[in-house]
């Protein structure tokens, strides 16, 4: 299957932080979500991505293009947003329209019509007018207008209401029903990535801690609350990631569940009550709180 980029043994190194030997790949046509605390290398990546930071070391390819050399090359394929990206507040929406068309010829106008409508947007007033929900809903739709192979978005739903949310996740959405185009988007809210993500990556301090397809992701990890008595040998278990104890009744996140465990743990003298899922949100928190590989 044909990468939509890829990274090997990628650093990146500022005075007060490191982006520490990252080694990942997205396929095309599938949608990657980031999740990370705010200073993670979430936007370090997404910028190295995007040909507008360089990497220290290691290897970066972005739709069969070596970074930064043929940057040029990729960049007419991909696009990117971030929420510290500024448009010409004095111009018109229709201005950065025109000003995008004439620059890359794959620009659908037609689309673009759509997406003014979907987003409730007019394409004749000023920027200077926007509120922050519109101007973040303008730039989206300057990016999936030029129908990009990979979009890059960094932090896409921060700030808006719960209607603009809805829109803008149903537009990244209709953005994979063309089978080889691919996003990557961050997000601190991981009820979205949860929603929309095919793939999910952990960052945390400038190190991966996980990458894998949502479903096996998830599927992998449970809550279990058991009655008993903690013995010692438990805290060498792999698979139990915390803890927490009231009484008699521990609390268990468990990391590679499989069906005999209850089994195992009836062994060590405990009565297992119940069992659920865990949601992406908990996942995230329990392993960052480990501080180990998910």
């Amino acid at each position: 299957m044909t990468a939509a980029f890829s990274v090997s043994g990628l650093g990146k190194r500022y005075p007060h932080f490191e982006l520490h030997d990252i080694d990942l790949a997205l396929a095309e046509g599938e949608i990657m979500g980031l999740v990370g605390v705010n200073g993670a290398g979430k936007t370090t990546l997404l910028r190295i991505l995007a040909g507008i930071s360089s990497p220290d070391s290691g290897t970066v390819e972005v739709l069969g293009h070596s970074l930064p050399r043929e940057q040029v090359a990729a960049k007419r394929q991909l696009g990117f947003a971030s929420e510290d990206m500024r448009l010409y507040r004095k111009r018109s929406l229709r201005w950065h329209m025109d000003l995008i068309a004439r620059a890359y010829p794959d620009w659908d106008e037609s689309y673009a019509g759509i997406l003014l409508k979907r987003f409730a947007l007019r394409a004749e007033q000023l920027l200077d007018g926007f509120s922050h929900g519109q101007r973040v809903k303008a730039l989206l739709l300057l990016n999936l207008a030029r129908r990009p192979r990979l979009l890059l978005l960094d932090e896409p739903t921060t700030g808006l209401d719960p209607v603009a949310r809805v829109e803008v996740l149903e537009a990244l959405s209709d953005v994979l029903r063309d089978g080889d185009r691919s996003v990557v988007f961050s997000s601190h809210n991981t009820h979205d990535i949860e929603q929309l993500a095919d793939t999910i990556t952990f960052l945390h301090e400038g190190r991966m801690l996980a990458s894998c397809d949502k479903e096996s992701f998830i599927d992998r990890w449970r809550r279990m609350v058991c009655q008993g008595d903690w013995t010692p040998d438990l805290a060498h278990w792999p698979q139990i990631a915390a803890l927490r104890r009231s009484g008699s009744v521990l609390e268990l996140k468990i990391r590679d569940f499989s069906d005999d465990l209850a089994g195992r743990l009836k062994g060590q003298g405990l009565d297992v009550r119940t069992v659920h899922p865990m949601s992406l949100e908990d996942i995230f928190i329990t392993t960052v709180r480990a501080g180990e590989t998910a």
